[in-house]
């Protein structure tokens, strides 16, 4: 595959994306192909049917190859799912010799401590994402290197997931004949592909409504405060439809994204529509009114369990404010009128996100869908990955010229720093491969 290309491998409740982007030359990300399948096996984020993942996989990806017409190999998949949560947690260490600056060494050392903590069976660390600093008690430090000082301290972010979800992910895309080249964090791939930084740095929170969950990432001066995973998504409010008007999944789903609204008062009493019944029997008429209550109730559910998140993390305390207010992306999102249910709800700001932040001017209408915010992400992490790969490369062929062991010593940390998932990338591919 080329350099600059990256194929992104959303693995979804309800459809399996597979996307393949590469940047143009103005910075800008051009999508090459896209491929979707429904997604079978998969339950609310987690695979629950190894053989029919890997099916629905190949063909989407089929499909995108066919679009772009090369060859995928590698793909950045995202993770998400029922079992993701997060917690905060604050660790220090003491340094030995507070005459030195503190440098990546040492930054190394308080994370890695972090991924000592101690966790349920079966959980394991995904992210350890550092919040803010203190230097000997000096607070709201963002960035420590370079200072002096004897105790180091910091407040972290810490996402925890199953590991047996994660590795059957993986597994999945290797089956499927495809390299796991990363793992991401979903809420944080929709979040790259549909935020602006200025709206990272105001506050914002995203919420992605998926089929089966919705994922909800909170941004405050751009660094990632609070995510969370709610295993609701666009799947319960079909199937509340199809329990209550007693009709099929599929009539329920066309009804939902063509006549649903999220705000009953909308609809008057005398708007009918009328369902064929089911071979040969008389066809159901169901009043636009009774849909609306339906969705609206489910909806206020899903809404509220993400307002309970987001005043967890404190979006009430002055200094915590989400000024840029709330983001809509996901499937989910193109609900009728749920922008106003959102504001009216949690009084904040909402906007619907698309996921046209960072590609191409001329990208086609249906890739700026808020359905492939997440896809687009991934492709967008895959790039980075890329890019990153690239320059320790390029540093390697320089230390290799040079032979000069003090540039090694400085360049080899920043590597390290980064890459938690992609450590976590090498576990699962290790597993992977000894499992065999």
């Amino acid at each position: 595959m080329e350099h600059n290309l990256a194929v992104g491998l959303d693995i979804g409740t309800t459809k399996i994306v597979a996307m393949i982007g590469r940047k143009n030359e103005y910075g800008k990300v051009e999508i090459l192909g896209i491929g979707k399948s429904k997604s079978l096996g998969v339950h609310r984020g987690v695979v629950n049917n190894i053989t029919q993942t890997i099916q629905s996989i190949q063909q989407a990806v089929q499909e995108a190859e066919v679009a772009a017409d090369m060859k995928i190999m590698g793909v950045t998949v995202g993770i998400a799912g029922q079992h993701i949560r997060s917690l905060q947690h604050s660790d220090y260490i003491t340094r030995s010799n507070s005459e030195t600056v503190i440098d990546d060494n040492d930054i190394d050392r308080l994370i890695n401590q972090v991924h000592k903590l101690v966790m349920l069976p079966g959980e394991e660390i995904i992210h350890v994402l550092p919040q803010e600093y203190k230097v000997d008690g000096q607070a709201e430090i963002k960035e420590p290197i370079g200072m002096y000082g004897g105790r180091l301290e910091a407040n972290f972010h810490v996402v925890v997931g199953q590991v047996s979800s994660i590795r059957n992910i993986g597994r999945c895309v290797q089956s499927a004949g495809l390299n796991l080249e990363g793992i991401t964090l979903e809420p944080l791939a929709s979040a790259n592909a549909v935020l602006s930084q200025e709206e990272k740095e105001a506050g914002v929170a995203l919420i992605d409504i998926g089929g089966g969950t919705t994922d909800l990432a909170i941004f405050r001066d751009g660094i990632i405060r609070h995510t969370a995973v709610i295993p609701f998504g666009g799947n319960v409010i079909t199937e509340d439809i199809k329990e209550g008007c007693s009709i099929i999944e599929k009539q329920a789903e066309l009804l939902k994204i063509k006549f649903g609204s999220a705000w009953p008062g909308e609809n008057k009493d005398n708007e009918i529509v009328s369902i064929p019944g089911l071979r040969g029997r008389e066809p159901k008429e169901i009043t636009l009114k009774n849909l609306s209550k339906i969705i609206h109730a489910r909806v206020v559910e899903i809404v509220e369990q993400v307002y309970v998140e987001i005043k967890n993390y404190g979006h009430e305390e002055q200094k915590k404010k989400l000024i840029a207010g709330i983001v809509l992306t996901g499937g989910g999102s193109q609900l009728k009128h749920l922008k106003q249910l959102v504001e009216y709800i949690t009084g904040m700001d909402t906007r619907i996100g698309y996921p046209n932040e960072h590609l191409a001017g001329d990208s086609d209408e249906d890739i700026t869908s808020p359905l492939y915010a997440t896809a687009v992400g991934l492709v967008l992490d895959g790039l980075k990955r890329q890019e990153r790969k690239q320059i320790e490369q390029q540093h390697q062929k320089e230390i290799e010229k040079v032979e000069n062991p003090e540039e090694e010593i400085k360049e080899k940390p920043v590597k390290e720093r980064r890459s938690f998932l992609d450590k976590l990338t090498e576990r699962v591919k290790d597993f992977l491969d000894n499992a065999e």
